[in-house]
C-alpha cells in the first residue's frame, strides 16, 4: 500500500483506520529501516493533521472526550471549531495562531515502532480554552491506541524559556518539524531556538558535554556491554543527537564519514528490537538478542553485537573528536581578545609547533604532521606519530590520521627496526595508547598494519569475567603490561605477546593454538629474529598455562612442575609468561586477578624456575674484537686521547622490493680512549647534549699486545638523532676530550636543556628498578637497571656508579621501544665481584638517584 493510500485510510476512519494501517507497515517485510521510519512519521503526521483539523465530528468523538470538553476545564465543542474557523480546514499550513510541531526523535521524521510521539501544541495564547480543548482533542486518541505520548503546550516564550531551564527540552526542540496550522508560527519559534542555542553555544554545549560524560558513567560504553543501551550508552543514539546538536551551534562539526550510517545501524537494531518484543525498550537483553539477530537477517547473536560495536565506535570516536575541537575553538575565544589586545589589534599570530618526532609535532594540543612530513614516502611515519603522541599524552589529529590513511605506504616485509621500536613505544605507553590505537583504528590502519586485527576487532566475548571485546582487552593488557615492564629483561616481547596472546580468538579451534601459528607469522613480518618469534609464540601458545595449572593442579606433585618447565623452556620466558600471566588477568577483569590466585602462580614461578636453574648456561665468553676495534684501540693508546668512528648500517633490500633503498638502522659509533675513571658518563653525557638516541650499546676493556701497559676501552654504540642530521665526528671527539678533562660540566648542559622546554603531559611510568642478576657471572657483578628512557639516563647511571667506586668491566645496553634495559658488569677496584651486601649496596643507591 502507498503512503497516499495509507493517508486516505487513516484520514477517513478515524483511530483504528490508523491502527490499522500502522499494523499493515510495520508487518510489510518489504520496507524496513530509513524508508519504514519515514514511512511511519508520514502515516502519524497525517493522521494527527486530522485530529487537529477536525474539531468536533457530528459523533465522531469519544463521549469520554466529549465530556471534558463540556465542562470540566470550562469549555464546550465550540472552541475547537472556532480554530478551526481562523483557517482552511486544519492543514499543514491552513491555521493562524496555533501549530502542532514535532519534536525530538518523532521531529526528525524517526519513528521506531514504540517510538514515543513527542508534540509541542504551540500557541499565541490569544485563545486559552480552545487551546485546551484542541490538546484533549488530540492527546486522548493518541492515549487511546496505547501510543506513548510526551506533550506540551506552550507559547513561544514559554517554549524558549523552558529550553533556556531544560537542556533536554532544547535539544527537543533543535529538531522541531511543523505538522500542522500556523506554519509562520512554527517557522519563527524554530528560527529563534535556533539563535538561542548558537548564541548560548559557549555555555551550553559545557552543559550537554557534561550530561554525555554522566550518562557515560552510569550507563557504560555501548561498544563493549553484552547487554547495551542503545540510546543511554556511550556511542549510543544519544551521543549521535548530542552530535548533531554540536553542529548546529557552528562552532565545530562532527567526522561525518561513517557516521549517519552507523546511526541508522543503531536505530534498525531499535527497531528489531521494538517488534521482537512488543516493547518500548532500548536494552538489547541476552535472550532477546537472537531474535533480534533473525529480525534483521543476520547470522546470529554476536554477529548482531558485532554490528552494534562497530556503530558505536564510529559514535564514540566522533564524540571525542567532535568534543576536543569544541573545546578548542572554545579556549581560542577565550585567549583570543586577550591576545590581540597585547598584539595591539594586529594579525592572529600563528599557532606554535613543538617538535615530537622526525616528520611529527605538537599544534594545539593535538599531534599533527610537520610541514616537511612525506607520508607517501615515509612507511614508519603512521607509527612514529602514534608513538609520540601516546608518549606525549596528546590526542592524533583526525586530519593526520586521514591524511597517513590515504596516502602512507605500506610498510614492507619484514618491517624495517624503526617501525618495529615504533610499535613497542606505542604499546609501552600505558594509558594513553588506547585513544592513539582508537584514532588508527578508526581510520583503518591498524588492520592495515596487522591484518590478522580483522578478525579480533569488535568481537564481543561471552564471558561473564570478560569487560571488553578482544580487540580491546589485546589493548588493555599491552597497557597493563607497560606497568610491568621492570619485571623483564625483554619488554618488547612482553608488550608484543600482550598484543597477540588473544589473536586466534577470531578463528575456530582453540586459540591458544591459532594464536601461535599467527603469532609467528606477525612477529616474522614485524622484524623479530628466530630465536624472539620463537618465544613470542611460546608466550602465546602457554599463555594460560600457569594461571590455569596454579589453580588446578596439585604443585607439590614434581610432575606438574616439570611439565610447566619443558613448555617454558628458559628462564628469560618463564619471566616474561609470569608478568603475561598477570597483565593478561588484570585487563580481563576484576574477577579474574586476586591475591591469591597471585599468590599461587607466583609459588608455581619459583619452583619452575628451580628446576630451570638446574641447567643454567655457563657466562659466554667475549667475542674477539675486530681488525676495525684493534686499530682504532691502538690509535687511542698511541694519541692519548679519544678516537671516533661513525658508520652507517642499513639492512638490505627486501624480497618486496629488491630494488629499494636499504633501509636505515641507524648509525654505528665506535670509540676508542685510554682506561681512565668517567668515561662511560662522559660518552653518555656527549651523546645526550648532541640529542643522539642510544638504541644498543656495549662496553668491554681491550687489552693491549704484550710488552705494552696499560689498557683501551672500547665502546660500541647504536645511535640515531632525535632530529635533523648527526653532528660531525670532529665536534663529537672535541666534546668528549672537554667532558674527560672537566671543562664541560654536562649536567649543567642537559639541565638547562631540560628547563627550556616545559613538560608535556604524558603517561606516568612506573618507578625504575635496580636489582642485582643472582649467579649471572662468575667474574663480576651484573647489575641489572630497568627505566624509562630518557636523555641523559646513562650519564647519570655511570655518574652514580662511578661515586660508589665500582668499575664498569663491561655493559650491554638495549633500548626497547620507551624501555631501557641496562646490564652492567662491575667489579671492585681490585677486579673482583662484589660481595653480596656491597652489590645490594650498590644497586639499592642506583635505585634511589633514579627515583629522585
Amino acid at each position: 500500500m502507498t503512503s497516499t493510500g495509507m493517508r486516505t485510510e487513516a484520514e477517513d476512519s478515524g483511530p483504528s483506520g490508523y491502527a490499522a494501517a500502522r499494523l499493515r507497515l510495520l508487518q510489510e517485510g518489504a520496507r524496513s529501516g530509513p524508508p519504514r521510519r519515514a514511512a511511519l512519521a508520514e502515516l502519524t503526521d497525517e493522521w494527527l493533521t486530522g485530529l487537529f483539523g477536525a474539531g468536533t465530528q457530528d459523533g465522531k468523538d469519544s463521549k469520554r472526550g466529549t465530556d471534558r470538553t463540556n465542562g470540566t476545564d470550562g469549555t464546550n465543542g465550540t472552541d475547537a471549531a472556532r480554530l478551526a474557523q481562523k483557517g482552511a480546514g486544519g492543514r499543514r499550513e491552513g491555521l493562524r495562531g496555533v501549530s502542532l510541531v514535532a519534536v525530538g526523535g518523532y521531529g526528525r521524521g524517526e519513528l521506531s515502532p514504540r517510538s514515543d510521539l513527542d508534540l509541542l501544541l504551540l500557541h499565541d495564547g490569544s485563545d486559552s480554552g480552545a487551546v485546551a480543548a484542541l490538546a484533549d482533542r488530540i492527546w486522548y486518541p493518541v492515549w487511546d491506541l496505547g501510543l506513548a505520548l510526551d506533550h506540551s503546550v506552550r507559547t513561544p516564550g514559554e517554549a524558549r524559556k523552558t529550553a533556556g531551564d531544560d537542556l533536554k527540552v532544547q535539544l527537543g526542540l533543535l529538531d522541531a518539524r511543523h505538522i500542522a496550522g500556523d506554519l509562520g508560527l512554527t517557522a519563527s519559534l524554530r528560527t529563534a531556538v535556533l539563535a538561542d542555542w548558537r548564541n548560548q553555544a559557549p555555555k551550553r554545549l559545557l552543559e550537554l558535554q557534561e550530561l554525555c560524560v554522566e550518562r557515560a558513567e552510569r550507563q557504560g560504553e555501548l561498544q563493549y556491554l553484552l547487554e547495551p543501551d542503545l540510546k543511554e550508552a556511550r556511542g549510543g543514539l544519544r551521543d549521535a543527537t548530542a552530535l548533531r546538536a554540536v553542529a548546529a551551534s557552528w562552532l565545530a562539526d562532527a567526522p561525518r564519514e561513517g557516521l549517519a550510517d552507523a546511526r541508522r545501524q543503531l536505530l534498525d537494531v531499535r527497531d528489531a528490537l521494538h517488534l521482537a518484543t512488543g516493547r518500548a525498550t532500548d536494552r538489547l537483553a541476552l535472550q532477546e538478542q537472537d531474535q533480534v539477530a533473525a529480525e534483521l537477517g543476520l547470522l546470529d547473536a554476536d554477529t548482531l553485537l558485532r554490528q552494534v560495536y562497530e556503530a558505536a565506535r564510529v559514535v564514540s570516536y566522533a564524540s571525542d573528536v567532535t568534543w576536543r575541537e569544541v573545546g578548542r575553538v572554545l579556549k581560542s575565544r577565550a585567549v583570543r581578545p586577550r591576545l590581540r589586545a597585547m598584539l595591539g589589534g594586529g594579525a592572529k599570530p600563528a599557532a606554535e609547533r613543538s617538535p615530537l618526532a622526525e616528520g611529527v609535532v605538537e599544534m594545539d594540543g593535538e599531534v599533527v604532521l610537520a610541514r616537511a612530513a612525506r607520508p607517501e614516502r615515509d612507511p614508519v611515519l603512521p607509527l612514529r606519530a602514534a608513538a609520540a603522541a601516546a608518549q606525549s599524552g596528546l590526542p592524533l589529529s583526525l586530519h593526520a590520521v586521514r591524511r597517513m590513511a590515504a596516502v602512507a605506504r605500506p610498510l614492507p616485509t619484514p618491517w624495517p627496526a624503526e617501525a618495529r621500536e615504533q610499535l613497542v613505544t606505542l604499546l609501552g605507553s600505558g594509558r594513553p595508547t588506547i585513544e592513539v590505537w582508537e584514532a588508527l583504528e578508526a581510520e583503518g590502519l591498524i588492520t592495515r598494519l596487522l591484518p590478522d586485527w580483522e578478525r579480533v576487532r569488535c568481537r564481543p566475548q561471552r564471558n561473564a569475567v570478560h569487560i571488553w571485546t578482544v580487540d580491546r582487552h589485546l589493548i588493555e593488557t599491552a597497557v597493563r603490561a607497560s606497568e610491568l615492564a621492570r619485571r623483564v629483561g625483554r619488554p618488547d616481547l612482553l608488550l608484543v605477546a600482550s598484543l597477540l596472546h588473544d589473536i586466534g580468538k577470531g578463528w575456530p579451534g582453540d586459540h591458544s593454538v591459532a594464536g601461535e601459528i599467527i603469532a609467528r607469522d606477525v612477529a616474522t613480518r614485524i622484524g623479530f629474529d628466530r630465536a624472539d618469534v620463537a618465544v613470542l609464540a611460546t608466550l602465546v601458545r602457554h599463555h594460560l598455562l600457569l594461571v590455569d595449572t596454579a589453580t588446578r593442579r596439585d604443585l607439590e606433585d614434581p610432575a606438574t612442575v616439570r611439565s610447566v618447565a619443558e613448555a617454558v623452556g628458559s628462564q628469560g620466558t618463564l619471566e616474561l609468561l609470569h608478568a603475561l600471566t598477570e597483565a593478561d588477568a588484570l585487563a580481563t577483569g576484576p574477577a579474574a586477578w586476586s591475591s591469591w590466585r597471585s599468590s599461587l602462580v607466583t609459588d608455581l614461578v619459583k619452583r619452575v624456575a628451580a628446576v630451570l636453574a638446574g641447567d643454567a648456561p655457563e657466562e659466554p665468553e667475549a667475542a674477539a674484537p675486530t681488525a676495525e676495534q684493534e686499530r682504532l684501540a691502538i690509535e687511542a693508546f698511541r694519541t692519548g686521547g679519544p678516537v671516533l668512528a661513525l658508520r652507517a648500517q642499513t639492512e638490505p633490500p627486501t624480497e618486496e622490493e629488491p630494488s629499494g633503498d636499504p633501509e636505515p638502522l641507524g648509525v654505528e659509533l665506535l670509540i676508542a680512549v685510554p682506561d681512565q675513571p668517567g668515561v662511560l658518563p662522559a660518552v653518555a653525557g656527549v651523546l645526550a647534549m648532541h640529542r643522539l638516541t642510544v638504541r644498543t650499546a656495549e662496553l668491554r676493556a681491550f687489552d693491549l699486545p704484550d710488552g705494552v701497559r696499560g689498557s683501551v676501552l672500547l665502546l660500541n654504540w647504536r645511535v640515531a638523532a632525535e632530529y635533523g642530521s648527526l653532528p660531525q665526528a670532529a665536534r663529537l671527539r672535541a666534546d668528549l676530550v672537554r667532558a674527560l678533562e672537566g671543562s664541560l660540566d654536562i649536567a649543567a648542559r642537559l639541565a638547562e636543556r631540560d628547563a627550556a622546554y616545559p613538560r608535556r603531559r604524558g603517561t606516568i611510568a612506573p618507578p625504575p628498578r635496580v636489582t642485582v642478576a643472582p649467579a649471572a657471572s662468575r667474574h663480576a657483578t651484573v647489575i641489572e637497571v630497568r627505566a624509562h628512557d630518557a636523555p641523559g639516563l646513562l650519564h647519570r647511571i655511570g655518574r652514580a656508579l662511578e661515586d660508589a667506586s665500582v668499575r664498569v668491566r663491561s655493559m650491554h645496553v638495549s633500548t626497547l621501544g620507551a624501555n631501557a634495559v641496562d646490564a652492567f658488569y662491575v667489579t671492585g677496584p681490585e677486579g673482583a665481584p662484589l660481595p653480596g651486601e656491597e652489590a645490594a649496596s650498590v644497586a639499592r643507591g642506583l635505585e634511589e638517584m633514579l627515583r629522585g
